[in-house]
């Protein structure tokens, strides 16, 4: 009996903890297509470790990733300076780009931008 409901309220605390955002995940094309074929929100990161910018948007994009709000969004960390052919496919010609798809539809592009509040805008322009 006491077993029963440790296991039942496990289940229902479970079920009660709100979405959390998908941890930030390497780029590849594949997993930008299988979120886009799902219609997943997703927001593309291009990062080099060189870059201030990069670095000084990278705290606020990693926090998306335990914020409840942003939990759907699938968030893809391109290497900036190994993934040559990426970059070109997807028309980055700078470090800092921020990239927002809703499913296939590009629906947002920015450059640089390091405000928190901004960056947490634009992240959450393809939940809408």
């Amino acid at each position: 009996m006491r077993t029963m409901n440790f296991v039942t309220i496990l289940a229902i605390a479970f079920v009660a903890v709100p979405a959390v955002a998908q941890p930030v995940r390497p780029f590849t094309m594949a997993a930008l297509q299988a979120a886009q074929a799902k219609g997943e929100p997703v927001l593309v990161d291009a990062f080099a470790p060189w870059c201030p910018t990069c670095r000084a948007q990278a705290p606020t994009i990693d926090a998306l990733a335990t914020t409840p709000a942003y939990g759907k969004l699938v968030i893809l960390r391109l290497d900036y300076d190994h993934q040559t052919a990426e970059k070109k496919q997807l028309g980055i010609t700078h470090q800092s780009t921020l990239i927002a798809f809703k499913g296939k539809q590009e629906v947002g592009r920015t450059l640089g931008i390091t405000d928190a509040d901004q960056i947490r805008a634009f992240a959450a322009t393809p939940l809408k």
